[in-house]
Parts: structure tokens; sequence; C-alpha cells
């Protein structure tokens, strides 16, 4: 796939010739993707393949060696250090295996934290925290420390914490690869049912198949190539 900057605005995210290596070992070959606003898709694929490298791009941790990475029509090797960080802040929702919750925070907090990160006004985050409290189901939990609640409520917490501040993206890494079976089944429904509400585009990284029946496409990565 290769795009104008002009067809890159129509996308949540693109993504056009990108590579990577460690050392000598080519983790990513050449990928090119697009995820248009309030699409879904999952990614598979073996481990090695470059699924977490190709995340860790999108947000900025790791630098490509070559190719664009455009998210929300704004190039990221374009921007400086304050720059790729306000992006973050402010368009991308994050969703991860092990919670990544900060243990001294209630759910009510750790929800917020976004929220304040981008200075919204007090008065509208914590309105917003509370809805989000009620749409993952956790309003009478909300005082409660992530060590006072089951796996499933803590992944609630951090889908909520992922999009209260409305990003456009959600890069969700294995977001059910710590729950049970029905604790998981109720984590992918949520962020599901929120990403269709608030129209956000999601990239969840899987091994699952089952967990990629509410995406609207499925890719698969090997050898550093989408497939």
């Amino acid at each position: 796939m290769t795009t104008t900057q002009s067809e890159n605005a129509q996308y949540a995210l693109s993504i056009s010739s990108a590579r990577k290596s460690f050392g000598t070992v080519q983790v990513l070959k050449g990928v090119d993707l697009g995820i248009e606003p309030g699409e879904r898709i999952a990614l598979m694929g073996p481990s090695g393949s470059g699924k977490s490298t190709l995340l860790n791009c999108i947000s900025g941790i790791e630098k490509l060696d070559s190719g664009t990475i455009t998210l929300h029509g704004q190039v990221i090797s374009d921007l400086d250090g304050g720059g790729l960080e306000k992006l973050r802040r402010e368009s991308i929702g994050y969703v991860f295996q092990s919670f990544h919750l900060l243990p001294t925070l209630t759910a009510f907090e750790n929800i917020e934290l976004p929220a304040q990160l981008i200075n919204m006004p007090k008065d509208e985050r914590r309105e917003k925290v509370y809805h989000m409290l009620k749409s993952v189901g956790l309003s009478h939990r909300s005082d409660h420390k992530p060590d006072a609640l089951s796996g499933g409520e803590r992944q609630r917490v951090a889908i909520g914490r992922a999009l209260i501040h409305s990003p456009g993206l959600v890069l969700a890494d294995e977001p059910t690869g710590s729950l049970d079976t029905q604790s998981g089944e109720d984590v992918l429904a949520l962020l599901e049912k929120l990403s269709v509400d608030q129209g956000v585009a999601l990239l969840m990284v899987t091994h699952d198949r089952s967990s990629a029946r509410i995406c609207n496409r499925v890719i698969s990565i090997q050898d550093g190539l989408l497939i």
C-alpha cells in the first residue's frame, strides 16, 4: 500500500514500507497497513513475528529505520519528543495483557489519569470518569484499588482508562491473555461496544482467533511481513 499525504488523512493510522531491525535481525521488513476511523483489526502471528515491535513503533516507543507511520494525519517521525508525547497522550489509548494499573490509585483515579495528563478541566474529566465507570460496569467499585479487584475488573478499568480521553486509536496487546474464559468474553464484548459507541479505531494483537471475531479484519504477520 503506497499512499499520498491526502490519502493518509483518511486513515486513523497509516503505515507505509515500515522497516525495523535490531542489530542484524530484521524484525519488520516493509509493513503496509491502513486503519480507518472506527475500524477494528486483529493482528495475529507467532511469537517473534514482529507484532510487539510494530505496536512499539506505532506508539513511538521505537523508531523505524525507514518508512512512515502516520497517525491522524501526523507523521510520527516528523515530531520532536514533546510533540510525540503530546500525540501519544491525546490520540492513543493502550490496553495491556497485564493491565499496567497504578497500584496506589483507585479505579476512579486510574481511569482519570489520562484526562489529567492532557489538562482536561476537573469538572469535565470527573463527569467523564463517572460515565466511563458506568459504561464498564464498575460504578460500585470506583473507590477500590487494583489489588481489591478481580482480573476482569482490572482489565475493565484499563479499558476505561484507554478511552477516557476519546483517542482516535486504541492499541490492545493480548487484552484477554491474563483472564479466564468468561472474563475474557466480557472484556471483548466491552471493547467492541465502546469502540463502536465512540468510533475508535482498534488494533488488537492476539493469539486467539476466537478473540478476533469482534474485529472487521484479521491480518497475519509472519517474519516481519503482513500476509
